[in-house]
């Protein structure tokens, strides 16, 4: 289930200085969490008490779980996205349920597990494999939790596309379902994406949750 974009990966500090700039300059997310996400969630909340949001950005996501009542743990590479989360989170008055912190997923080790974890969008041009990231990431839930990987699978029609394989859904499906774990649901999803001059256009998306057997 490899993503991968054609050039060669970015270094360490290449890949941070790219994610700094781009949420250091004009505000290209809008702060809401992702609706597929939501939608899932809503029809069948997540059991447990700890959540954990990888690669959480400006903190849409994570500021949505913990206004479900979980304990969230959001982390991103960039400091930029971070303050903005942070400051978006005492707004919205959750800011004593999430905990931020900075890394690099590459080769952080966070030492502990998490009820539901979720991997929104993990795609980045200074990535060329993500399965190992997703690996890792199958070991930070906890028994009997679940993990969601939201991803990419086309992007508006006025957006430029970038040279980049995104996983089809039977490929995510396929790599996340191995001894010891169940896939609940998987499933493609369509969202209204409009650009910012107002073309319409729509985004498709996959989402596949899986659940860790209890012990």
């Amino acid at each position: 289930m490899t993503t991968h974009a054609h050039d060669e990966p970015l270094s360490p500090a290449e890949h941070r200085a790219y994610w700094e700039d781009r949420y250091s300059g004009e505000r290209m997310w809008s702060g809401k969490p992702n609706g597929p996400l939501v939608a899932a969630l809503t029809k069948r909340p997540a059991a447990g008490e700890t959540a954990l949001d990888l690669g959480c950005g400006t903190g849409g996501d994570a500021i949505w779980l913990a206004q479900q009542g979980l304990r969230v743990t959001g982390v991103d590479i960039a400091d930029a996205a971070l303050r903005q989360a942070a400051e978006a989170a005492s707004s919205a008055g959750v800011a004593d349920r999430i905990e931020w912190a900075r890394a690099d997923l590459d080769d952080w080790e966070p030492g502990r597990t998490w009820d539901l974890v979720l991997a929104s969008f993990l795609h980045s041009p200074a990535v060329s494999d993500r399965d190992p990231l997703l690996e890792r990431v199958m070991e930070w839930v906890a028994p009997g939790g679940e993990l969601i990987v939201l991803s990419h699978l086309r992007a508006p029609e006025w957006r430029d596309q970038h040279d980049m394989h995104l996983p089809s859904l039977r490929e995510i499906e396929a790599f996340l379902d191995r001894p010891g774990w169940a896939v609940e649901s998987a499933e493609e999803t369509i969202t209204d994406l409009p650009s910012p001059e107002g073309e319409p256009g729509t985004r498709v998306d996959t989402l596949v949750r899986v659940r860790r057997a209890a012990g």
